[in-house]
């Protein structure tokens, strides 16, 4: 029937439309209730969409008020719901008043498995603009239709949701307190909405849970085990709907403190998610603590990390230990290590992600989860967890790798926070597995650093410890003063690392006296200068004479103006610098031969201290 309408020989259809539809509903007044066929259903819907959209919507509005026409606008009027929703959309048409009695109409009148199916179709949009405008006309009317499917509501509404939250991923997220206070892209308006469309159904799952433990305890008095095990369908949706919201929007999200934003939608939106998954029966700390807190079994259909996917779960803890959301329903009883132990599966998961949201959220949340926790009072046997020697590889890689300069900087206050955090057995095991284990320069050197402060710390009186002294200290330190690969080693690329060890070396010659030898050193003297620095005084010598005679070249082609093609290519650590001009190259080799020179002076003095202490 489609094709017999819009053919060739029907050359105006918009004329005819509102003949076709009489004629149809007209002709379907004397078939029993239900019994219309599919050409019926055809001329219905394509005549009916015609006259909305060439304006005859008076007319459709009188057809479908029609008593005589009531089954029909129940069976087929859910047809016509694309080009109502696109008028009422677009809010500019004369016709806007009786296209929203026709559709309002239709939202009492039209099966609700049908208008379900309708809507849905109608709120997929691409536009930001028509997502937002979209979620704002139909969460109502779903709303109502869904509540009119009773008991048999719960896939029906999951199916919405996931819609609806799909929809809400398209826009984009505001990133300023400006933005979030404007709503420039509707998405708080939207989030609010949302939070309205879920409410009265958390409202029943909260009843539905309330009556089963009702029944449960019955039954238990009667030693019975009825209804022990009966899953809520309904609570199940929200909990995905609630899963869902936490790993999208909210882990994409920037919320703001109630400092910086006394009213903050998105964080409304937060609390109302964590209000419903209580709602539904879920733990906060449990879920919190799930790496560690055997879960129950859990009966229905989703497996364990398909009911609690990890990314939702850690944007749980975020919003609970950083932002404090729904503290109420969170007791305060859990000891900080314990707390931190529990976080640390979240903050691995969160920093091992390329992504600047999560990768901030994963920074906050350690070090909120570390700022409670006792200086020097986490043992050593945490070591043997495996998120507490991954969460520091993963803070190396967002020190080194991360574009964003705050948070390198922030990763490298963390795990400064994280060693202060850890007594001197565990300093000392982590400082030997982050040497072996960086792979970087400057983490190294940073490393270094901090193991230098930790002896200057024992040697100090009444601070005597065996980790950072003695007998135990050599084989740190043995790590420490060591050329990676021997004489060739690339000195500009392990600058950072060899600085910090000569500046270690020095100190401990300074500090500690032949005749007491506390760190061992003198009796280890000569094995560093051996795997040290004889190592390094051949490296130096052999990088200046590189350096030098590449500058010599350099000089020769500037004075000999040989043309661009011969320019010099630079390599440090093993990476090709760009072609440079001539004088930025002539800058670069004496950069080099200037970092060669300060080497050597500290290499000399410390020969120079090392003689005279051993004099004395």
């Amino acid at each position: 029937m489609l094709e017999e309408f819009l053919c060739e020989d029907n050359p105006k259809p918009e004329r005819m439309a509102l003949e076709q539809l009489s004629d149809v509903v007209q002709r379907c007044q004397a078939l029993p209730d239900d019994s219309y066929t599919s050409e019926d259903h055809d001329v219905f819907t394509i005549s009916g969409r015609t006259c909305i959209e060439e304006g005859d919507s008076a007319q459709v509005l009188s057809i479908v008020l029609d008593e005589k026409n009531q089954e029909i606008v129940r069976c087929m009027g859910w047809n016509l719901l694309p080009p109502l929703i696109q008028v009422l959309m677009n809010k500019d048409s004369e016709k806007l008043s009786q296209c929203l009695a026709i559709f309002n109409h239709l939202l009492q009148t039209c099966r609700p498995k049908e208008l379900l199916i309708g809507l849905l179709e109608q709120l997929e949009q691409d536009d930001p603009v028509a997502i937002a405008e979209s979620l704002h006309l139909l969460l109502k009317p779903l709303q109502r239709v869904l509540l009119c499917l009773g008991s048999r509501k719960a896939s029906s509404l999951g199916m919405t949701l996931c819609s609806v939250l799909d929809q809400l991923a398209k826009l984009p997220l505001p990133h300023t307190k400006e933005q979030e206070e404007d709503d420039v892209f509707s998405l708080c308006r939207c989030c609010n909405e949302i939070t309205d469309f879920v409410k009265p159904f958390v409202q029943e799952a909260r009843q539905n849970l309330q009556n089963r433990e009702g029944d449960i305890q019955r039954t238990d008095r009667v030693g019975g085990e009825l209804g022990r095990d009966k899953e809520d369908e309904l609570g199940t949706e929200l909990l995905k709907f609630c899963m869902k919201s936490l790993s999208h929007t909210l882990l994409e999200a920037q919320l703001k403190d109630p400092d910086t934003l006394p009213e903050s939608p998105l964080r409304d939106f937060a609390t109302d998610i964590l209000t419903s998954l209580s709602a539904v029966g879920e733990s906060l700390p449990s879920l919190v603590f799930q790496p560690l807190l055997r879960r129950r079994q859990v009966p229905g259909f989703l497996e364990e990390e398909v009911r609690y996917p990890k990314e939702s779960l850690a944007c749980l803890a975020y919003l609970l230990f950083v932002h404090h959301l729904a503290a109420d329903a969170f007791p305060s009883v859990f000891s900080p290590v314990f707390a931190l132990r529990c976080n640390m599966e979240h903050v691995c998961l969160l920093l091992s992600r390329t992504e600047e949201s999560r990768i901030q959220k994963g920074l906050e949340l350690y070090e909120k989860s570390l700022v409670r926790v006792e200086d020097g009072s986490l043992p050593a046997d945490l070591l043997q967890i495996r998120s507490f020697l991954t969460v520091p590889q993963n803070l190396v890689k967002v020190m080194t790798l991360c574009t964003r300069h705050d948070l390198r900087t922030r990763g490298l206050k963390v795990l400064q926070l994280s060693i202060d955090k850890l007594n001197t057995e565990a300093k000392y095991n982590f400082f030997q597995y982050m040497l072996k284990t960086s792979s970087h320069s400057g983490v190294e050197g940073y490393v270094i650093k901090n193991i230098k402060n930790q002896i200057d710390a024992a040697l100090q009186p009444g601070n005597s410890n065996s980790w950072f002294e003695g007998v135990q200290l050599l084989p740190l330190l043995r790590k420490v003063l060591v050329l990676p690969d021997g004489p060739e080693t690339d000195l500009l690329q392990y600058l950072d690392r060899i600085m910090e060890s000569l500046n270690l070396l020095r100190y401990l010659v300074i500090r500690d006296k032949v005749t007491e030898n506390q760190t061992g050193i003198w009796t280890e003297l000569y094995k560093i200068e051996d795997a040290f620095l004889k190592p390094l005084r051949v490296g130096v010598n052999m990088s200046r004479a590189h350096y030098e005679r590449e500058l010599h070249d350099t000089l020769a082609t500037k004075r000999g103006k040989v043309k661009a093609e011969s320019m010099l290519s630079v390599s440090v650590g093993k990476e090709k610098l760009p072609n440079m001009t001539s004088e930025s190259q002539i800058q670069a080799l004496h950069s080099a031969l200037h970092t060669f020179d300060m080497i050597e002076s500290v290499l000399v003095r410390i020969e120079e201290l090392t003689e005279v202490k051993e004099n004395l």
